[in-house]
């Protein structure tokens, strides 16, 4: 029946609450000085202040994390406003699935492209977003982990990602440029909110992945080995997508989790972003709409062809799908791909309303698994009386429900909470020049 197909994505007020406990377990063997096995890494960044509204001046940034590359000059003004300059370049398969020259070398060549043509002379401080697990050693340099996101470039994990850009940069002759922070970019959408909100104490990513970071006192890190006497703070970059590595989230996955893992790149990796996450939370509705079709519970068993191949249906698709109360079929109707071709214009009525409630269904578990994970790391601060959450990422932005229900779910785990959560306009753009202008302004200090 449909509704069995749809009751193995509720998350109860309890499922929360034991996902959150267990995340909390997390955090602090994470954090550990021993050896740990955790498989939530947090990652110290050493990015140790908010901007203090004293930052001011020009800056470059790099934001290497997705399906497009790009470098920005960002202008801080003495009043705090903020003006900048874009260039966006779409990273292809064959360079992101290459070696680790070809992917830098590439990065390098616009870089250099952009710099002449806002004919840069003098050298700026750059802050470089770097969008994949990287366990930092410094401020300025940075392991990476593994690859994510279908990114495989060659020779590139084990290796300082921000040696594998100045080797790009010296290979090109580009001189002019001050590699000052390595960013991840949910330390980016923090930092782009901390101007002008000193509570903004947690960063969240709701994209085509999904990551948060925290402000943590040095004193609760074990693993800490800076001057805790002069550093208080610093932000956590936790890698929560990999939650449930080891087995946490067993007992909440169900038939279709372990379907869509089969065929994804990174079997076993990654479990708590496939259950939330942007890119693949489309293919998790093909897989139950595909289910349905072939038990004649949908469709009246006729395969549509955008249930019958691997992520033919999009994550966007849902956002789509879901506008409105459901009650103008027409649009979900005619619902067209990217080539103009209407998709679902073979369903009735009521197949339309059952593919708007399996979307439903989908995306609501991946927004009250979220919400689990902020009010987790809220109570660990223990800032649940006030704390705002920076947030950024095409799946916030862009679903027209996910927000609300992460807000519905915060409330029933804390009824009375203080939690407020902003959109935080380009965080690893934006973002990373912040983190520049910080690290800039604490040297010069």
């Amino acid at each position: 029946m449909v509704e069995e197909a749809l009751k193995q994505f509720n998350v109860t007020k309890d499922g929360m609450e034991e996902i959150a406990k267990r995340l909390t377990g997390c955090f602090v063997e994470g954090l550990s000085k021993e050896k740990h096995n955790s498989s939530v890494k947090m990652f110290i960044t050493y990015v140790h202040s908010l901007p203090d509204g004293s930052e001011v001046g020009e800056y470059l940034a790099l934001d290497l994390g997705g399906s497009n590359f790009r470098v920005l000059k960002i202008i801080i003004k003495d009043d705090g406003t903020i003006e900048q300059k874009v260039a966006k370049e779409k990273l292809t398969k064959d360079k992101i699935t290459s070696t680790q020259e070809v992917l830098f070398d590439h990065v390098a060549d616009c870089v250099a492209e952009f710099i002449a043509e806002h004919g840069i002379k003098e050298t700026l401080p750059l802050g470089y977003t770097f969008s994949f697990p990287v366990d930092q050693q410094s401020l300025t340099s940075g392991v990476l982990v593994r690859w994510t996101k279908g990114f495989d470039a060659d020779g590139a994990v084990g290796k300082d990602v921000v040696q594998l850009l100045i080797d790009a940069f010296k290979r090109k002759k580009l001189a002019n440029v001050d590699v000052v922070a390595l960013v991840n970019d949910t330390t980016g959408t923090q930092m782009a909110l901390g101007l002008g909100n000193p509570d903004c104490y947690v960063g969240l990513i709701l994209g085509t992945g999904t990551n948060a970071c925290y402000m943590e006192e040095t004193s609760n890190i074990p693993k800490y080995t800076g001057d805790k006497s002069k550093n208080s703070h610093v932000i956590i970059n936790c890698e929560w997508g990999a939650f449930g590595e080891k087995g946490e989230l067993d007992d909440f996955r169900n038939k279709v989790d372990e379907e869509l893992d089969k065929g994804a790149v990174n079997v076993k990796e990654q479990q708590y972003e496939k259950m939330i996450s942007g890119k693949y939370l489309g293919e998790m509705v093909r897989l139950v709409c595909y289910d349905l079709i072939t038990k004649k519970l949908l469709c009246g068993g006729k395969m549509l062809p955008v249930f019958e191949e691997r992520e033919k249906f999009e994550s966007a698709y849902l956002s789509m799908i879901e506008q409105g109360d459901g009650s103008d079929l027409s649009k979900i109707k005619s619902l067209k791909d990217n080539n103009e071709v209407s998709i679902l214009a073979d369903a009735n009525d009521d197949d339309c309303r059952i593919i708007r409630r399996v979307c439903e269904a989908v995306s609501t578990r991946a927004a009250r698994l979220a919400a689990a994970g902020i009010v987790a790391l809220v109570r660990k601060i223990k800032k649940v009386d006030k704390c705002t959450v920076a947030v950024d990422g095409s799946l916030y932005k862009l679903h027209p429900h996910f927000k609300d229900r992460m807000i519905a779910a915060m409330k029933e785990m804390e009824p009375n909470n203080g939690i407020v959560m902003k959109l935080s306009e380009d965080g690893s753009g934006r973002g990373a020049a912040m983190v520049a202008a910080v690290a800039h302004r604490m040297k010069k200090q």
